[in-house]
């Protein structure tokens, strides 16, 4: 499974964007499917996960303003973020793995990440 993540970019605070992640491959419907961030000087963090049932858990300091979804048609997952705060500021990364949850070890396939900056 190859991932392509996109729709990082510039935001103010308080505003939103919208991630997206396209995989290839045929089995992209059974893979459960997450966004993780790393910002300058810190380790990589769980945001949200999407199971291939749909079931969605998502970090405590995210819970409320982001949302993933995914689009098994189009093989996308997506990540709608609203409010952004400064210190959502990051790169956004998309992974793949079987039985995923929060954990970065239960991915086997990652994107190659999108930056995220969000001004005060």
């Amino acid at each position: 499974v190859q991932l392509q993540a996109s729709g990082g970019g510039l935001v103010q605070a308080g505003g939103s964007l919208r991630l997206s992640c396209g995989a290839s491959g045929r089995t992209f419907s059974l893979y459960t499917m997450g966004w993780f961030r790393q910002s300058l000087g810190k380790e990589r963090e769980f945001v949200a996960v999407i199971s291939w049932g749909g079931s969605t858990r998502y970090a405590d300091a995210v819970n409320g303003r982001f949302t993933i979804s995914r689009d098994n048609g189009k093989n996308t997952v997506y990540l709608q973020m609203n409010s952004l705060k400064p210190e959502d500021t990051a790169v956004y990364y998309c992974a793949a793995g079987n039985g995923a949850g929060a954990s970065s070890y239960d991915y086997t396939y990652w994107g190659q990440g999108t930056l995220v900056t969000v001004s005060s």
